[in-house]
């Protein structure tokens, strides 16, 4: 006589369901809300102002790390609640996704800001901001959308000018970014979410 392997339906079950669940999550792709790039771009538009004046103006590169801290907060504070509204976790696939398609192009201008600080090549840090920042956003378009993707690409050339600009434009070129591209897509985003 013959002895058959016998699986416990429940246990097949949860383990069906378990699989449809993460491929569901992979799936899907996280749309970033319109009001996150309008609280960044905002936090750009006053950061190049603040320090443009120049009373302030030798102070320029804490002005935009500062700016930087807050508008990132500001929009993930913003993410987490849209992602929150369709039903995704802060540790969910697309969220995941998302901070792992980030990550590399942000660590790497943290890295070379920190190279062109202790070099004395400061001119050089706006360029390499709004270049990686782009690339960062080129890679984050993969679990969101096209139109991070464009956003993106748009930063990458924005960030190549910069390299070319005379330091007096590096303010205005670093609002124009991380203010005016962040506004203009904010917009656009939300009127077409």
């Amino acid at each position: 006589m013959t002895r058959t392997k016998t699986v416990a339906l429940d246990s097949h079950a949860a383990a069906t369901l378990q699989y449809i669940r993460s491929t569901m999550d992979a799936a899907v792709s996280l749309s970033i809300p319109g009001s996150a790039g309008i609280a960044m771009g905002s936090v750009g538009v006053l950061a190049a102002i603040v320090s443009s004046a120049p009373a302030v103006h030798e102070h320029w590169l804490l002005v935009w790390l500062a700016a930087a801290v807050v508008a990132s907060t500001l929009a993930a504070v913003r993410m987490a609640r849209q992602a929150a509204r369709q039903g995704f976790t802060l540790f969910g696939a697309p969220v995941r996704k998302l901070i792992l398609c980030l990550f590399p192009g942000l660590f790497a201008g943290v890295a070379m800001t920190g190279v062109l600080w202790t070099s004395g090549n400061l001119h050089a840090i706006p360029g390499a901001w709004l270049l990686l920042y782009g690339c960062a956003l080129v890679s984050a378009s993969a679990p969101t959308t096209r139109m991070i993707g464009i956003l993106g690409a748009l930063f990458v050339v924005l960030g190549l000018v910069a390299f070319a600009l005379p330091d007096g434009w590096q303010m205005a070129v670093l609002g124009a970014g991380f203010g005016g591209l962040h506004l203009l897509f904010g917009v656009l985003i939300g009127r077409t979410s």
